[in-house]
């Protein structure tokens, strides 16, 4: 007899229920759609702030030249899957046919990760070894009246030269535009500074804040470097997760609200429609916990259903904002389906409180007189 009152009431409002159901729907739609993407946000922001390159530097505190060595022992300690990647540069002065110019010896395959901001015309290096092609800065080229295919010859004090072609023209915009890009180990042996850097430039994982723990953990291993995060990297990564967070967490709660007060108004209305046949049970013989029994049934029969359909829109809505935002799709965490359940009982629960009170207020002989 319980369920037939249930299905029969929620048959005969359809109306109001359907209203109930959208109301319902959209708020676990956003709230699966906002988890999924909060969730799954970490890794993709931290992909799109890859694109701003290191942010993470290690040199000598007293300007001095480091050792190569060290270097590669801190890239050895680093905890798996800490780094992007990591990349020692080494500076100094030559000559070229026309003028003394600055060469930096790098690790050609680590650049895309380390300075992805470089606009390249040519053909980037992609190996270490590398002993015949350079890239050279823009306004060096300019300068120079350089272009690509061309080649260039330095020389040294000890009257050797090395001709190199140029493979690639790069337009970094800040001092590496006026630098001749070569091979690390030919700038060490040219300038005669044979397993020394200048410093080194590393890419770091930043989803839980890592960069700062391994800068502290570097600086008690070895309290004679300068170990620092690259703070406009590193910082801003950390700022524009928590304001989006925020910002979703607060899009989230608002949603939630609406749907709770449209949920409520509707159940408010449905009950006073319903007077007289709440006031007939009552007269029946029905208890108090029998009316709150049933309304809160019915109500939860049709936030199950409105969930579950809001969890695949809000799945499909988390895709359409990963595709919009990061060109990537949302990977839907396990966490995400219980957070949107348990929300939508909250919901559910909080809007049937006023309506039941007033189910539960009605007065059996004022509603049935003259009945």
């Amino acid at each position: 007899m319980f369920w037939r009152l249930v299905l029969r009431a929620l048959r005969l409002r359809l109306q109001r229920v359907a209203i109930i159901f959208a109301a319902l729907s959209v708020g676990a739609a956003i709230v699966t759609a906002m988890s999924a993407v909060y969730f799954d946000i970490n890794s993709k922001m931290s992909q799109e702030l890859r694109t701003f390159g290191a942010n993470f530097y290690i040199g000598s505190q007293h300007q001095n030249l480091m050792s190569q060595a060290q270097f590669e022992q801190i890239i050895q300690q680093a905890p798996q899957g800490l780094l992007n990647a990591a990349g020692p540069y080494l500076y100094g002065i030559t000559r070229s046919e026309l003028e003394k110019i600055v060469i930096m010896g790098v690790w050609f395959n680590t650049m895309p990760t380390l300075a992805p901001y470089w606009q390249i015309n040519g053909q980037q290096i992609g190996v270490n070894f590398d002993q015949r092609n350079v890239m050279i800065g823009k306004t060096l080229a300019e300068r120079l009246h350089l272009n690509v295919g061309d080649s260039i010859t330095l020389s040294n004090d000890q009257q050797q030269k090395q001709q190199f072609n140029i493979k690639a023209i790069i337009e970094a915009g800040d001092a590496t535009d006026n630098m001749l890009i070569v091979n690390l180990e030919f700038a060490q042996q040219w300038l005669n500074k044979s397993n020394k850097i200048s410093y080194a430039l590393l890419s770091v994982k930043n989803e839980q804040g890592q960069v700062e723990q391994f800068a502290e953990q570097l600086r008690q291993q070895y309290p004679d470097l300068e170990i620092r995060p690259i703070r406009k990297v590193s910082a801003s990564e950390g700022q524009i997760l928590d304001k989006i967070k925020g910002l979703m967490g607060l899009i989230s709660l608002v949603i939630l609200v609406l749907a709770t007060l449209c949920v409520n108004t509707t159940l408010i209305a449905i009950i006073a429609e319903r007077a007289k046949e709440f006031a007939l049970q009552k007269a029946l013989g029905a208890k108090r916990r029998d009316i709150i029994k049933q309304i809160t049934t019915e109500t939860l029969l049709i936030a199950l259903l409105a969930t579950i359909v809001g969890l695949v829109l809000g799945y499909i809505l988390a895709q359409i904002l990963g595709i919009a935002v990061f060109k990537s799709s949302i990977d839907l965490r396990l966490p995400v389906i219980p957070i949107t359940l348990l929300l939508s009982l909250i919901v559910t629960l909080l809007a049937v409180i006023v309506p039941t009170r007033r189910a539960l207020q009605i007065e059996t002989a004022n509603v049935l007189k003259g009945e």
